[in-house]
């Protein structure tokens, strides 16, 4: 599985960026998908997921703000940042695993590589 990342940038605070991963494979469809981010000096976080099924799940600091989607006709991941501020700046991560649970507890078993979001103030 290979997973290629884009769409990072620099954007003012309160602006939009779109985030997108592409996944090379014959599985995505069965496949849960997720965000991560990791800031200079942090450990790596989970953003958002979103299962096989479009079950999703979001950190508390990105609520209301970010959304996550999935086009199974382009194996193709999203992720929405809305009303964005300096503290989501980070280089944003997507990851994949097949089993949605095991995805959330213990994280993905392929990475793409990362995709830098600078948030201005």
């Amino acid at each position: 599985v290979q997973l290629q990342a884009s769409g990072g940038g620099l954007v003012q605070a309160g602006g939009s960026l779109r985030l997108s991963c592409t996944y090379s494979g014959k599985w995505f469809s069965i496949t849960s998908m997720a965000w991560y981010r990791q800031a200079p000096g942090n450990k790596r976080e989970l953003v958002a997921a979103i299962s096989s099924g479009d079950s999703t799940n979001y950190s508390d600091s990105v609520k209301g703000r970010f959304t996550i989607s999935r086009d199974s006709a382009k194996n193709t991941v999203y992720l929405q940042m809305n009303s964005l501020k300096p503290e989501d700046t980070a280089v944003y991560y997507c990851g994949a695993r097949r089993h949605w649970n095991a995805l959330l507890r213990v994280g993905p078993d392929d990475w793409g590589q990362g995709t830098q979001v600078t948030v201005s103030s």
